[in-house]
């Protein structure tokens, strides 16, 4: 199942949505930001249907 959940950008502080597959327990990706485009370093906990923790960070 996936969820959208919100993030906030660690360079320029803009949030925005990312979709979480919540069928994987834990996920460490990268992806960009929307606004500024600076990679992001993003850890995910989830239970199916349910994201447990998300930190974006610096990558």
């Amino acid at each position: 199942m996936q969820v959208s959940e919100s993030v906030q950008c660690p360079f320029c502080g803009q949030e925005f949505d990312l979709v979480i597959d919540t069928s994987v327990a834990n996920q460490r990706f990268t992806t960009d930001c929307e606004i500024c485009c600076r990679p992001l370093e993003v850890l995910v906990e989830c239970e199916p249907g349910e994201v447990i923790s998300l930190v974006a960070q610096a990558n």
